[in-house]
Order: C-alpha cells, then sequence, then structure tokens
C-alpha cells in the first residue's frame, strides 16, 4: 500500500491588512495578505476563560491574487482554503530567513464591513431584521487555475 499524504487548509478569519499586489519579472500577479483567527476555551482548573489569536500569512497567485487585491480590504471575513508552503533564504547580511505561508487555491469573501452602513463591531450582529426588504449578499467565491500556481519568484527579494 502506497503512503500518502495530505497538505490542505483551510482558515475562516479576518483580513489583519490590505491585500499587498505585485507582479513578477513575467507579469504573473501574486497578492498577500494577513488573516487572523481566533480561540477561546475555560481551563480545566476552572480559570478564566482563555483566549488565544493567531496569525496566518495568505498568498495567491495570478487570477485569485488580482481578485483578492480587488475585493478584499483590512477587516473583512474571509474563508481562504489552500496548502502550506515553507520558504528559506538568507538576507543581504547572511542571515538564515524562513517563513510558513498558506497559499490558497481558494477564496471566499463572507463579509466587508466596507459595503454595508452599519458600523457595528460585534461579529455576531444579525442585521437580518433591519434590513427585511433587502435581497441578501451574495458571497463571493473564487478558485485558482491550477497551471498559474507554480511558485513564480516575486520581483523584489522581500517574503510576503
Amino acid at each position: 500500500m502506497a503512503v500518502r499524504s495530505l497538505n490542505k487548509v483551510m482558515i475562516i478569519g479576518n483580513l489583519t491588512r490590505d491585500p499587498n499586489l505585485r507582479f513578477t519579472p513575467s507579469g504573473t500577479a501574486v497578492c498577500s495578505f494577513g488573516v487572523a483567527t481566533n480561540r477561546s476555551w475555560m481551563p480545566s482548573d476552572g480559570g478564566d476563560r482563555v483566549e488565544k489569536v493567531d496569525f496566518h500569512n495568505i498568498v495567491a497567485w495570478s487570477k485569485l491574487a488580482e481578485i483578492c487585491g480587488q475585493l478584499l480590504h483590512k477587516g473583512d471575513k474571509v474563508y481562504v482554503e489552500g496548502r502550506l508552503q515553507t520558504r528559506d533564504w538568507k538576507t543581504e547580511d547572511g542571515s538564515d530567513r524562513r517563513v510558513t505561508e498558506v497559499v490558497i487555491d481558494n477564496m471566499i469573501l463572507l463579509r466587508s464591513p466596507h459595503h454595508g452602513s452599519s458600523n457595528n463591531d460585534d461579529d455576531d450582529y444579525d442585521d437580518s431584521d433591519d434590513q427585511a426588504d433587502e435581497p441578501e449578499p451574495e458571497e463571493e467565491e473564487v478558485e485558482a487555475d491550477d497551471q498559474d500556481q507554480k511558485g513564480d519568484e516575486v520581483a523584489d527579494d522581500i517574503p510576503f
């Protein structure tokens, strides 16, 4: 029986910064942004609820990169799906650097505070009663072309 492996990441979280859209020397679009995820739990000793935030580096290539650069903004809630990738490089002063990123092939914009009139920061706010006559906004789902995600080099030497 052959040994199999799986490298699959699915994240739902909020953008920590506006996307950075760039182009490789060959003209391939690459977009990088950060996503924060939250989790909380009650410790077994019965103490106060503990909360933790994790930050994820996200990278999109080709058409998906261009779409992310156009649609996404800091604070947006998104679903991203892809694979983990770790890159190593040396800085100009000779230091070794390493970064782990999620290279995405699918993105769904779940909610954008930039498109609504509500200034409420509560993630669980449901305004369906307030806007009963308005149609629900559709989720925007985008999948990347597999042929363009070969990891073209970015024009600058700065990691995503």
